[in-house]
């Protein structure tokens, strides 16, 4: 039976860490006016739980897959749910984005809500993809039944 060494669950420690300080330091310290994301004013939800939200967004110089990303929270509690993924094209030229997700019935109802979208990249640094953010944008949006 092998001996499991004490240093093991430190050194995991360590480079857990390691990779979190990278990730951080991958994000842009300031966004390039070039780069924009957008959310629209208004959103879906259905009575089953089917949210939709859209926007815009431009970027350049991608290495790696870029994606939209959103969440959606309503009222004062520190939930959000995760609406989706679109694979976005860094080409400099504006597109739209329109990511569909389903959270709990009546978790997300229509009327005032916040939306928080992103632009990330799965930029490869190291041999690992670590995340970049093109962009970030939080609105205040309306959410209409349907």
């Amino acid at each position: 039976m092998a001996l499991r060494s004490p240093l093991r669950p430190a050194l995991a420690a360590a480079a857990a860490a390691a990779a979190l300080l990278c990730a951080v330091a991958a994000a842009p310290a300031t966004a390039d006016p070039n780069e924009t994301l957008t959310v629209d004013p208004t959103g879906r939800v259905t009575a089953d739980g089917n949210v939709t939200l859209s926007g815009t967004y431009r970027c350049t110089g991608a290495k790696g897959p870029v994606f939209v990303g959103s969440s959606v929270s309503q009222g004062d509690g520190p939930v959000k749910y995760g609406i989706g993924g679109t694979l976005a094209v860094c080409d400099g030229a504006d597109h739209t984005w329109r990511n569909t997700g389903t959270v709990p019935a009546s978790a997300i109802e229509a009327g005032p809500a916040h939306v928080e979208a992103t632009l990330m990249e799965l930029r490869p640094q190291g041999g690992l993809p670590l995340p970049y953010f093109h962009a970030v944008q939080e609105q205040d949006v309306t959410l209409t039944a349907g």
